[in-house]
């Protein structure tokens, strides 16, 4: 992924084999840092504070932030707690708990002084396929949009929400995976970047597209539904935190709005997930507990001042007195009919619990 002030992925370990650096995203899109991560409560934090976000990223850094547990303590009941501690940090984002499963299954059967490097290593493997994975999803996204594109005397419009790049992933990323890849086709394509509210996590795709030289216009959220209707977007692409197992989709809220004036304008709504994200125990969005975040994050702004560039921290400025109730859901329910197609590491299909099935047959004795 391209990043200043050089080329990086969002997370990756340190030689010494006991501690992990991340892009800490709570400094974007003003500074560039880096965090280190040496604990587990360090790991936890980074997850819960959003210095890390974006499911598939959130899936590795739980994983790592298990072996760095076991690193400190292999033995007890070092593997359970840390699983629970971490668990908590995220409950929408099915990856970090698909990721903890996967590195218990591959532990509990191993005495305790095994434990900790083969954590060290299940965490790398998670993330090497979490890389390969977003490549291909890009390939098959690229797959789809290169018909409308053809279709088209001008550039191709995408419409985005929340962050679905390089920065949500170990690199490329879900939604954003095939606009890079139609970018390096040479396509002509061109991002609405929608802001995301109240976390404003399109500010950090903007950042990251502007890194990429991928053209793109950031466009406060209630403007999606005007460039729809006016037929000024071709495609919206999303990612999500987790899906059903009858193709019902949990993103950052303000998803369903987008996908509800997708349908009326007759605009492809396509999801970009990897299989860490579908939830096949889950029957629809309404079994999906949907995270409550603190309402400052509503009664707060937080930003630079001209004095401010450059330095490390911003501000925060009170738009709501602290005494005024709010409602801070982080992520809505865009049901299935509203999905034109899903985009994935093992293809295309469409938003019905066949489809899914199709892809991941595995799934249907499980």
């Amino acid at each position: 992924m391209n990043t200043a002030p050089f080329p990086v992925r969002t997370l990756w370990p340190n030689p010494d084999g006991h501690s992990v650096n991340v892009i800490d995203q709570t400094a974007l899109p003003h500074v560039f840092r880096i965090a280190r991560l040496t604990t587990l409560e360090e790991a936890a934090y980074a997850i819960r504070s959003m210095q890390v976000r974006g499911a598939p990223l959130i899936g590795v850094t739980a994983a790592y932030g298990l072996a760095l547990a076991l690193r400190q303590q292999s033995g007890g009941d070092t593997l359970e707690n840390a699983s629970a501690l971490l668990e908590a940090t995220r409950p929408t984002a099915v990856n970090l708990h698909w990721a903890l499963a996967r590195m218990r299954a591959r532990l509990l059967p191993l005495p305790a002084n095994r434990r900790a490097d083969a954590a060290w290593e299940e965490a790398g493997r998670i993330a090497e396929e979490d890389v390969e994975q977003c490549r291909r999803i890009g390939e098959y996204g690229l797959a789809l949009l290169e018909p409308i594109a053809g279709r088209k005397s001008g550039r191709l419009e995408i419409m985005t929400h929340c962050n679905a790049g390089g920065l949500a992933a170990l690199n490329h990323g879900t939604a954003i995976a095939p606009v890079y890849a139609a970018f390096r086709a040479g396509i002509d394509v061109h991002v609405w970047v929608s802001e995301t509210r109240p976390r404003n996590q399109g500010l950090l795709t903007a950042w990251e597209l502007r890194q990429h030289g991928v053209p793109n216009t950031f466009i406060a959220d209630n403007a999606a539904g005007l460039l729809l209707s006016r037929g000024q977007v071709d495609a919206v692409i999303v990612g999500a935190d987790r899906v059903a197992a009858n193709g019902d989709v949990a993103n950052k809220i303000g998803t369903c709005l987008k996908a509800l004036a997708a349908r009326e304008a007759g605009v492809p709504f396509f999801v970009a997930a990897p299989r860490s994200t579908f939830d096949f125990s889950r029957a629809a969005g309404a079994d999906i507990p949907i995270e409550e975040r603190s309402g400052d994050e509503l009664r707060l702004l937080h930003g630079l001042d001209e004095k401010d560039a450059g330095k490390m921290a911003g501000k925060a400025v009170r738009q709501l007195p602290s005494c005024q109730a709010v409602f801070n859901p982080a992520f809505d329910i865009t049901l299935a009919r509203l999905v034109t197609a899903f985009i994935t590491e093992r293809g295309a299909c469409a938003a019905t619990a066949e489809s899914l099935l199709s892809l991941y047959p595995e799934e249907r004795n499980a």
